[in-house]
């Protein structure tokens, strides 16, 4: 029995073991505040427009002038409350909580949870072109970050807790706790130790086991089932995923390049939400359904209800409603209006080619949900998330084909003719440059040569196999820089190039020289660059070293930067300015 009793304790005194009653906590509290946050947009949009669920027949039965006032009141309070109360509520809650990952500890401000989910529920209530699940995400991020931080948890753990929050706020607002978990990792990490993936998964599965219990089995979206008639559909899926890209591309450049304008105009930053929602107000009034979340005109297009004339013109005014939403400092996610603009856009893809390939029987409504995961892996660069998130709300296998071709075409489109998502966009205007989840730019300021070590070794390109081995056997270096008789590099010769030889050692040692086997035109960086060069091509390349070279002769070397030089200089990095900013 005492041996059972202290194997007990020893499990219970296991941090990993704590950890998982710590997911517990956070998807429950996180699921309490996504209900709170959905509650508060129902109370809002009844008090605002006087109806209970969405407020599309509000803003057609409301007098003119009350369309153009709501949103414009809104505006201005949540400028207000944004400008002087929290700063971190602005925008669309992700890129905030990515840098709250990569340069503060994984800390956020308790206030944030009440403010944000307060200012957005106004917006959305008043007709704002925004989404509810980047709030949630940040709201459930703020939860987990608070617990963690109440507990004195480290900086790996409250990483932990605040991807937790963040999936748990996905999985409550969706009822798809796999699509949480999996935004958490691909958006909001990057990358993650799988040790700690079940911990974020629990808590996505008991925020949505919560959600559930308030509201019932619910579906996010109505007309969710799919078919796919013929194999010779997916290149029409195929060409739905170009075209989810293109429109991608224009939505991110819009939404930023009218942020960036509004940013230059004289005005004090307060007031700016407010004239942005007096013009929303006035394109609300020309098209109604592009008020708020707009989940009834999702649910129309998914039912094959538009017509196309109808659907092009509501498509259009979304995608100016969202960037004057976002762009004039409004708080709220693009997600919503991503799935938006991707059920539009995939309903008139289907309409056009059910008028074109009359024979294959075509359900235009299928489209428009393969759209919706098309357009979301466009703008955030995250396919996964968008086909298991889609797959949550059909439970159909048969839409995973359609959804494939076309998520990852719209991805690599974006990715080959842009290159960023929405959410990154939004770093690099912050000055943040993120990477697999590392914020490259507080390498700028490190030279190769504060880190890079001089002692190294090199070896002639004349020698034998042989002679390989005898200074491999006498040395710490798994690598060498290999000269010629002027001392100047011509390659770089690692055990990976040695490998094909080896099985022939004794044969070939005498007869196979160096310059035979060794990597030629290596990469290397000059005394001139800094770390984040560096960043690049380590994580191009998948190289463990690097030759620093003088910059007017390539072929001169002063030194070597390992990687496990460099991932130190940017951990010390980290530290450094996490010290700084608590002074």
């Amino acid at each position: 029995m005492k041996v059972i009793i202290s194997h007990i304790r020893s499990r219970l005194s296991n941090p990993e073991f704590f950890l998982l009653f710590f997911s517990m906590l956070i998807g429950t509290v996180a699921a309490i505040g996504a209900i709170f946050f959905r509650q508060l947009i129902l109370f809002f949009q009844q008090l605002f427009w006087s109806v209970d669920g969405g407020i599309l027949a509000g803003v057609i039965a409301a007098p003119w002038w009350q369309t153009l006032l709501i949103p414009t009141f809104g505006g201005l309070i949540a400028g207000l409350m944004i400008t002087y109360v929290v700063p971190e509520a602005k925008g669309p809650g992700v890129p905030e909580v990515i840098i709250a990952i990569t340069n503060m500890q994984s800390r956020i401000r308790h206030r944030v949870t009440i403010f944000k989910a307060l200012i957005t529920s106004l917006l959305i209530s008043a007709g704002a072109s925004v989404g509810r699940e980047g709030p949630v995400v940040q709201i459930g991020a703020s939860v987990g970050s608070s617990i963690a931080q109440m507990f004195n948890l480290t900086p790996d753990l409250r990483r932990v807790c605040l991807a937790s929050g963040a999936a748990a706020g996905i999985a409550a607002t969706f009822n798809a706790p796999i699509a949480g978990a999996m935004f958490a990792m691909e958006i909001i990490l990057l990358d993650m130790e799988i040790t700690y993936i079940s911990h974020i998964i629990i808590a996505a599965v008991v925020a949505s086991v919560g959600s559930q219990l308030f509201w019932g089995e619910f579906a996010s979206f109505s007309h969710t089932t799919f078919t796919l008639y013929s194999y010779s559909e997916l290149l029409i899926y195929l060409a739905l995923g170009i075209a989810a890209g293109l429109l991608g591309i224009l939505f991110i450049r819009l939404i930023y390049g009218f942020d960036r304008y509004v940013e230059q105009v004289q005005l004090p930053g307060w007031i700016k939400p407010a004239i942005g929602g007096l013009l929303l107000g006035g394109l609300i009034l020309a098209v109604p359904q592009v008020a708020g979340v707009g989940y009834e005109t999702v649910n129309a297009a998914l039912g094959n209800t538009l017509g196309l004339k109808l659907v092009l013109l509501i498509l259009v005014a979304k995608l100016l409603a969202t960037t004057l939403s976002i762009g004039s400092g409004m708080s709220g996610g693009i997600f919503a209006p991503s799935l938006f603009l991707g059920a539009t856009l995939g309903l008139a893809v289907g309409i056009i080619a059910d008028q074109f390939f009359p024979q294959l029987a075509i359900n235009p409504g299928g489209y428009a949900l393969v759209g919706m995961g098309a357009f979301v892996a466009g703008t955030t660069l995250a396919p996964i998330t968008a086909v298991l998130t889609l797959f949550e709300i059909t439970y159909s296998y048969q839409i995973i084909l359609p959804l494939m071709v076309a998520c990852i075409s719209s991805v690599m489109f974006v990715r080959l003719f842009f290159g960023y998502s929405a959410y990154e966009m939004k770093l690099i205007r912050k000055g943040v440059n993120i990477v697999r989840g590392h914020d490259v730019g507080r390498l700028k300021n490190i030279r190769v040569t504060d880190v890079m070590i001089y002692d190294y070794e090199s070896i002639s390109n004349s020698a034998t196999l042989a002679d390989v081995a005898n200074r491999m056997a006498d040395s710490y270096y798994p690598h060498y820089v290999v000269i010629n008789q002027d001392n100047e590099m011509v390659g770089m010769l690692s055990i990976n190039d040695l490998q094909h030889s080896l099985g022939k050692f004794e044969s070939l040692k005498d007869l196979i020289v160096v310059d035979e086997i060794m990597t030629k035109d290596p990469i290397y960086l000059t005394t001139r660059e800094d770390l984040r060069d560096a960043f690049q091509l380590f994580e191009k390349k998948k190289t463990s070293c690097l030759p620093v070279v003088q910059p007017n002769n390539h072929k001169k070397v002063v030194g070597l930067l390992k990687r496990h030089d460099f991932m130190l200089a940017y951990e010390d990095r980290g530290l450094k300015d996490h010290l700084i900013s608590k002074m």
